[in-house]
């Protein structure tokens, strides 16, 4: 039987992380150690649980107890289980839980650039993207179309932040990933360098006057592409598009320029995913 423990304490350490602890608290609660994450939804729950994530607790509204929770609950028998009412849970946590469901979760260790790229045809690499919502949705994109790993730069927004976890709708459990080394702007020392040792031939989604259609023949040919995406509004740095093998872009109408960094993502991986 789980072990079911109803909220009457407010202020209990053990409820810290789902109401005062903050998302860089989180990851920093156990360093040197791995830090924690939460999920939210039982979708997302069931995704993380699916990769091999380690529960530490649920905070769960009670009359979801016996419908979408009793599937976690039976699985992870030995789990700590924090009950309340949904206006005692908006009121600890200061927002309506999404389908009733919170799981604080140890992170997973991370695996190596080599190991997520080993197998993969097509990747997407994440270049300084700030936003946790577009890191969740291009997420989403990467797993529905075909996108085999993401590599993301150490300044881009961390998906495990539980916005980029909602938004992706936990596929951040299903598409291999890993953070880039550290790195400047020096050739050797280059994330594009370690790409084209790897095997990849690399495509930075920007402007230029010499970027080629997103549909153009040559890209499809290639056996191994890392298509590049970059920072909200500024888009990549010219060091980046520089050492790229292309420059591409999106065909558009009516004068529009660009698009949003997650909208370009979905219909880029949608046309150099396809197998």
């Amino acid at each position: 039987m789980p072990d079911i423990i109803d909220i009457t304490d407010f202020n209990a350490p053990e409820l810290d992380i789902y109401a005062r602890l903050s998302e860089v608290q989180l990851l920093r609660i156990h360093e040197p150690g791995r830090g924690i994450f939460i999920a939210e939804s039982p979708k997302v729950i069931e995704r993380a649980l699916n990769a091999g994530c380690k529960p530490i607790s649920f905070l769960v509204e009670d009359k979801h107890m016996e419908t979408q929770a009793r599937p976690f609950l039976t699985r992870c028998e030995a789990v700590p289980v924090y009950r309340a009412s949904c206006d005692v849970l908006t009121q600890l946590t200061g927002f309506a839980l999404t389908r009733g469901m919170l799981c604080a979760m140890y992170r997973p260790e991370l695996p190596a650039v080599r190991q997520v790229c080993a197998h993969a045809r097509r990747i997407a690499v994440l270049e300084d993207v700030v936003n946790p919502t577009n890191v969740g949705a291009i997420f989403r994109s990467a797993a529905a179309l075909n996108m085999d790993a993401v590599l993301l730069t150490r300044a881009c927004s961390d998906p495990l932040y539980r916005r980029a976890i909602r938004v992706s709708m936990g596929t951040v459990f299903q598409v291999p990933w890993t953070y880039l080394p550290d790195q400047d702007n020096r050739q050797e020392q280059h994330y594009i360098k370690l790409l084209h040792d790897l095997g990849f031939r690399t495509a930075a989604m920007a402007l230029r006057e010499d970027s080629v259609s997103i549909d153009d023949r040559r890209l499809k040919e290639e056996e191994k592409l890392a298509v590049i995406l970059g920072t909200e509004g500024d888009g990549l740095p010219d060091f980046t598009i520089d050492n790229c093998d292309y420059t591409v872009r999106i065909p558009m109408s009516h004068g529009v320029d660009s698009l949003n960094v997650a909208a370009a993502s979905a219909v880029t991986f949608w046309e150099l995913g396809k197998r």
